[in-house]
């Protein structure tokens, strides 16, 4: 199968409209803190929290539109996913994604050399990544040569750090991520509902049995021998009701994740077809949910960023910041 008819010239031309480097069907993008930290305007909560470098951050992912479920607050172009799955014979492998990618990475910074405002410092470091965050677009889990991938950066010399974000709809890809000695420095898994009926309302999920799916998911983040973090994306009017945070706490405190980071829904992109601007919680919102929370599950709050609207909780068996020099 060619990578046209993995992902359509229409498709692909809806991606390079947003600022991807397309390398056929994986991705990589300059975000929002990496030209902000470039500009020495600020750093991504990420580097706040836990210690990377923002600006050598390189975020991507080898399956740009492939998703098992319809976030409605996704702000990726959801729109235009499959959750069809990707075969082992028709995709690219690690060592050719992984150099592709920084090539196309290093043609979306060359722009930024020309800028007054950019630290031309930060910019000739930026160009060799340490941080790889596996969370672009598409859920990687699909992506069946993870493992291979997870290996080769981590056996790249400058690689400091590897996180990867999760939907838990691939359980199977997460046992062969722990039994092949392929997991992450950081596994996040994303719970945006408390139970099946809410977890329909918002994920919307291809997949019949998509609740279990991530209730497995979260089993067997007990099992992963690397720091785990539940996200979750709070949204006004929707998943932020009291009567849901005793669902929340039991299902939480199943997973006994290192932390848990409680983040508000941003109106932005393609979400904005979804949902309302009133859905976006303010930081006083997400510190009142969050101050319920954490009466009720043995976590308590380490972290904010304002900017962000975020919140981290930790279960004080793992320090906050990333120890980089044993990993």
């Amino acid at each position: 199968m060619s990578s046209e008819q993995l992902l359509p010239e229409s498709v692909q031309e809806v991606f390079r409209k947003k600022s991807y480097g397309l390398f056929n069907h994986s991705a990589v993008q300059i975000c929002l803190w990496n030209k902000k930290s470039l500009r020495n305007e600020g750093v991504c909560y990420k580097q706040k929290f836990y210690g990377i470098d923002c600006h050598k951050c390189m975020q991507f992912t080898p399956v740009v539109a492939w998703c098992e479920n319809n976030c409605v607050f996704c702000w990726r172009p959801m729109e235009h996913m499959t959750n069809q799955k990707l075969m082992l014979e028709n995709v690219d492998g690690p060592e050719q994604i992984v150099e592709e990618l920084i090539k196309e990475r290093k043609k979306l910074l060359s722009g930024f050399g020309g800028f007054e405002k950019v630290n031309k410092e930060k910019l000739v470091e930026s160009k060799e990544p340490n941080h790889y965050a596996i969370s672009l677009s598409g859920e990687p889990t699909l992506y069946p040569k993870l493992p291979e991938l997870v290996k080769l950066l981590k056996n790249k010399k400058d690689t400091k750090s590897i996180f990867i974000v999760s939907n838990g709809q691939e359980p199977e890809m997460l046992q062969r991520l722990i039994d092949e000695d392929a997991l992450p420095t950081q596994m996040y898994i994303s719970v945006d509902a408390p139970n099946e009926k809410l977890f329909k309302e918002i994920n919307k999920p291809n997949l019949k049995d998509g609740w279990e799916r991530l209730n497995k998911s979260l089993s067997l983040s007990q099992e992963m021998k690397c720091r785990t973090v539940i996200r979750y994306t709070l949204i006004k009017g929707l998943n932020d009701m009291d009567e849901l945070l005793e669902q929340y706490a039991e299902l939480f405190k199943k997973t006994q994740a290192d932390f848990i980071e409680v983040k508000a829904y941003m109106f932005l992109g393609y979400s904005r077809k979804r949902l309302k601007e009133e859905n976006m919680p303010f930081h006083t919102d997400v510190k009142e949910f969050t101050e319920k929370l954490v009466k009720l599950i043995p976590y308590k709050i380490i972290d904010e960023d304002k900017q962000s609207r975020i919140f981290l909780l930790g279960n004080g068996k793992e320090e906050k910041r990333i120890d980089f020099k044993s990993r």
